[in-house]
């Protein structure tokens, strides 16, 4: 298909999807990816990561939004700043650690040093720059992104100086948010271990599509159903294992039944996919000591009742549009980074539950 402008209008867009099928050009095309960065990426809100990652007044972790370089940090005032990783003097990175602890930031190219609010701190020879720069305008200091809020302790940030708030944004959704850290003893959740990370050779449309894609489990993960099919009843008294040969053995129910599995969709492209279990199939041992510990704790914070209605709560994969995943039962977030149109990076986070056993 041969565009007039790679600008693309509405009408143009519009005319690449058809109710049964879709243009290859989605997946492919240079131009329109680079229109996907600015109008989409650049303008919705962005995952960037968890309070729990900066604790403390120095914290930072650094990622990207919509393929720009980020640093989330911790302020000495105890608010979180998101900071492009780009020195206003001459653009290089500032910050080249992943994760960590600074007092300040100091760009490695000329020694422009930086507040972790983003202002700029101290460089050397001042007085070379003195009558080319006023130091004290803050556009030579790194730019912060225009919009940052959290809920819950999940951290976003918008490319857009306008537009909707994270919560109008978020919606309905923000109840999966609710039913991952609800089942939180303390009430929080937190970070744990490293980033799991990987590559694949395609579109990032292909990830957000797969999640919610309810007829693609039976035959995609057909290797590992019948290898828990041919595990021996008495081998799996570990639990995780026990729920490990329960998950793979549940991917591989009927396709009538898959396709009874609803899927619920949102403004701003969200949707959640209703559970096909519970926890009286997919945990091992409801009557382990553990899990009795761990449900009292939450009945000490909730009380039976809303205990028994948080644990009911049966979704499975969330998707904030257009990059983030989770699914809040098992807390395991996933961030899609798009690289170029056929290649994708996706970031894997696990939490944990602040006061469980």
């Amino acid at each position: 298909m041969n565009f007039v402008s790679r600008d693309f209008s509405e009408r143009q867009i519009a005319a690449l999807v058809e109710p049964d099928r879709v243009h290859r050009s989605v997946y492919a095309d240079p131009d329109i990816f680079e229109a996907e960065r600015r109008r989409l990426f650049g303008r919705a809100w962005l995952f960037v990561g968890h309070d729990s990652q900066v604790k403390n007044p120095g914290d930072f972790y650094c990622t990207r939004l919509a393929g720009q370089p980020v640093i989330m940090v911790r302020h000495s005032d105890g608010t979180i700043r998101v900071l492009h990783n780009r020195c206003a003097h001459r653009g290089a990175a500032v910050c080249t650690q992943e994760a960590g602890h600074a007092k300040n930031f100091r760009c490695a190219y000329h020694g422009w040093a930086f507040r972790t609010d983003g202002s700029l701190l101290n460089l050397p020879v001042r007085e070379g720059y003195a009558e080319r720069y006023d130091l004290n305008d803050p556009a030579y200091g790194l730019k912060a992104v225009p919009r940052v809020d959290s809920y819950r302790g999940f951290v976003f940030a918008s490319l857009a100086a306008e537009g909707p708030t994270l919560k109008q944004f978020l919606g309905d959704l923000t109840s999966s948010f609710d039913d991952m850290v609800d089942r939180a003893p303390a009430g929080e959740v937190e970070v744990a271990g490293g980033i799991f990370k990987h590559y694949y050779d395609g579109n990032w449309k292909l990830y957000i599509e797969n999640v919610n894609d309810l007829m693609h489990p039976r035959y995609v993960h057909e290797s590992s159903i019948d290898s828990a099919s041919r595990q021996p009843k008495d081998s799996t008294t570990d639990g995780a294992g026990e729920i490990a040969v329960r998950q793979m053995m549940q991917n591989g129910i009927l396709a009538s039944i898959w396709d009874k599995v609803n899927v619920w969709t949102f403004d701003h492209g969200h949707s959640f996919m209703g559970d096909y279990h519970d926890d009286s199939r997919l945990v091992a041992g409801l009557d382990n000591p553990v899990w009795r510990e761990y449900r009292a704790a939450l009945e000490a914070r909730h009380g039976a009742e809303r205990t028994r209605q948080i644990l009911g709560v049966s979704r499975f994969n969330t998707i904030i549009y257009p990059n983030l995943t989770f699914i809040s039962q098992f807390r395991q977030l996933r961030v899609i980074h798009p690289i170029s149109p056929t290649r994708t990076e996706v970031h894997v986070f696990s939490f944990r539950l602040k006061g469980a056993p």
